[in-house]
């Protein structure tokens, strides 16, 4: 597994070693050791989680304020914008974001550390991602970061608005959110 730092080093993009002949293909999604190597942690993943979304569907920007979770996201079908913004008040990086494709083709992955909001566009037909998550979703601890606050200017690549859940449509804009110490 190759790692290449985001514009906020804690975010990894990760490459897995994908084996291709004429049978078709295989690669290690997750390897405990291999992702410990990659990233320089240790972490426990606790749940797996996977949704499928139509184009133009922006998922997000999601985070716990408590049981806050770390997250591996890949794309099995399709491909996605994925967005990661730092809301750790101690961080340099605070307020800051960084995005990137991920698609079924490339098979590349994102680490997102807990203390991010996390949230995706999917740009193909359809989209399925998997997320691997550190902690259990709460719903009673998680909160919604406005996709569109003009103060975090997430440059989304779509033309029009958005297909976006009532939740998303009502998600607080960085001054007024819970963020992490």
């Amino acid at each position: 597994m190759k790692a290449l730092p985001a514009a906020i080093p804690e975010v990894m993009i990760l490459e897995p070693r994908v084996f291709e002949d004429a049978r078709g293909l295989f690669f290690e999604a997750y390897n405990r050791r291999a992702f410990h190597k990659a990233i320089g942690l240790d972490v426990e993943f606790v749940q797996d989680s996977h949704s499928r979304s139509a184009r133009n569907v922006l998922r997000g920007l999601h985070y716990q304020v408590r049981q806050a979770q770390g997250k591996l996201v890949r794309v099995a079908e399709g491909e996605i914008y994925d967005v990661a913004v730092d809301l750790r008040r101690s961080s340099p990086g605070f307020g800051r974001w960084v995005g990137e494709r991920l698609d079924a083709r490339s098979r590349r992955m994102m680490w997102i550390p807990a203390g991010f909001a996390h949230g995706f566009l999917a740009l193909s037909e359809h989209a399925e991602v998997l997320y691997k998550a550190t902690d259990y979703y709460a719903p009673e601890h998680e909160r919604t970061l406005a996709w569109n606050d003009p103060d975090l200017a997430i440059a989304w690549p779509i033309a029009g608005p958005p297909l976006v859940s009532d939740k998303d449509r009502r998600g607080a804009a960085l001054a007024a959110a819970e963020t992490f110490p």
